[in-house]
């Protein structure tokens, strides 16, 4: 690119065109300290702190559908647990299988016992405040 000479003798870069300033841009052609450099930096980090707050990138925590109240878990044998979890914990439909309310409660226990726990058997029982809770042996 030619350069020119003022009528004070300094030496200056003649006009460029959008189009070319553009492209100086997208190729990044600038050396660090100018201040077509520092424009670049400065949208690059608009950019990185403001689109969160602007898009939504549909990144929501799922809702947590987990137990409500205490469960009391003693142990038996080895192994063994037996848990007792309130009724209203556990998602149990109305005439479901044995398999359904076997996983239904290996479910419910998961977060206190981990999920290597196997279901043997379960009871309905009613705690010591009156509330219908299931009791479910169980052993890893």
């Amino acid at each position: 690119m030619a350069s020119f000479t003022s009528s004070s003798g300094a030496v200056s870069e003649p006009r460029r065109g959008a189009k070319s300033i553009l492209r100086s841009y997208f190729y990044w052609e600038y050396p660090r300290g100018c201040v077509h450099y520092d424009v670049m930096v400065t949208l690059i980090l608009l950019f990185i702190f403001v689109t969160p707050h602007l898009w939504d990138y549909g990144a929501k925590p799922t809702p947590v559908n987990g137990i409500t109240h205490p469960i009391q878990v003693s142990g038996y044998g080895t192994l063994g647990l037996i848990i007792t979890v309130r009724a209203s914990d556990v998602k149990i439909p109305a005439g479901a299988s044995d398999y359904a309310v076997k996983e239904a409660l290996r479910k419910a226990i998961e977060p206190v016992t981990g999920d290597a726990v196997f279901v043997e058997r379960w009871k309905t029982i009613t705690d010591a405040q009156g509330n219908l809770a299931w009791q479910v042996w169980a052993h890893r």
